[in-house]
């Protein structure tokens, strides 16, 4: 399990017979912004009356490639459905930030076959999303890395992750060589135009996320969505009403000015033109360069004028926390941000 998937474990399972009682009488998530949180792939009772604790209205789910079936999945979406949660997402980390995808490796064939089956599978389990991210360095690397340079601390002396460029840049190259951005774009083009039409054919949404963090190259390879007009340039390979955007806030922050857009305008953006399907919820403390990953009030970022975009756009989709400091205390750091984010949907409601 990754910390992504690490949750509140705090509540009791007593009642949590009444708590599904109750929750079975409620209508589907409300319209409009959905709260929700990464969550696990083995949920006990405990963790789902947290979730209607803590008022979350949807969850996305990371797993591994055994659970690549569609009968895991119509359980694992009945079974939170029972508890009032909606499942908006569910990925599978072998097919995320793949490597032979993004680098066009021999095993790329079978993995946009897997990748085709996965589709198929979340259409006929009625989950209508899921997030794509076509980078090959990625986080499960030693420190320093490509994705995190260092550990360092946040408010609180709480852990968290930084990240410097001029460190990245002495690194060796990952792959065993260097990676154009050409390469990696026709990459991208033969992946998403082989999986955009099963994709249209389940009624199943791909969002992608950003590079994290938006520079390149890194490891000797070429990142290209390091902004907007990389999007621009995505959309038009696609050519599907079915291909938008993972709003990555964090990610989008590091960007700076570098991304073309503030995070506040990209959501203005792509909700107005309906590419907006996700949003991940997260400040950092300064722009490139360097930044660290901070609590979600403690950032450089105003997070509610984000939230508001998102409520002028009228964005249906869910927005979730990423990447929350405090590796001794992920359930109370995560509740902690659900709850900032709660009062900012809330906020931004009344303000219309």
């Amino acid at each position: 399990m990754t910390n992504r998937r690490n949750f509140l474990r705090l509540g009791s399972g007593a009642g949590f017979a009444g708590l599904l009682g109750y929750a079975a009488a409620q209508s589907a998530p409300p319209a409009g912004i959905k709260l929700g949180t990464f969550f696990t792939d083995r949920p006990s009772d405990n963790d789902l009356a947290m979730l209607s604790h803590a008022g979350v209205d949807a969850v996305s789910i990371w797993t591994s490639i055994e659970n690549n079936n569609a009968a895991w999945m119509t359980s694992m979406r009945k079974r939170l459905e029972a508890a009032g949660v909606m499942i908006y997402n569910i990925g599978i980390m072998d097919l995320h930030c793949d490597p032979a995808l993004v680098l066009g490796l021999p095993e790329a064939d079978r993995k946009i076959e897997q990748y085709k089956e996965y589709l198929g599978n979340l259409g006929r389990a009625g989950i209508r999303y899921t997030t794509y991210a076509h980078m090959a360095n990625i986080k499960n690397q030693p420190t320093p890395g490509f994705y995190q340079t260092s550990a360092g601390t946040t408010r609180g002396n709480a852990q968290t992750r930084e990240f410097d460029v001029d460190v990245a840049r002495k690194l060796p190259n990952s792959f065993g060589r260097t990676y154009s951005a050409d390469e990696v774009w026709r990459t991208f083009t033969r992946f998403i135009q082989a999986v955009m039409p099963v994709a249209e054919k389940n009624n199943v949404r791909i969002g992608l996320h950003p590079d994290d963090p938006p520079v390149s190259p890194l490891g000797g390879v070429a990142r290209v969505f390091t902004n907007y007009a990389a999007y621009e340039r995505a959309f038009d390979i696609a050519r599907s009403p079915n291909f938008g955007v993972c709003l990555c806030v964090g990610t989008w922050g590091e960007g700076g000015r570098d991304m073309g857009k503030t995070p506040a305008e990209a959501a203005l953006e792509f909700g107005r033109r309906g590419k907006l399907f996700k949003v991940h919820f997260r400040n950092v403390s300064s722009p490139l360069p360097r930044f660290k990953e901070t609590f979600v009030d403690n950032g450089y970022m105003d997070m509610y004028e984000i939230m508001r975009a998102l409520k002028k756009v009228n964005f249906e989709g869910i927005v979730i926390p990423d990447h929350v400091p405090g590796a001794g205390y992920p359930h109370v750091n995560n509740a902690y941000t659900l709850g900032y984010m709660k009062a900012l949907r809330d906020r931004a409601r009344r303000e219309g």
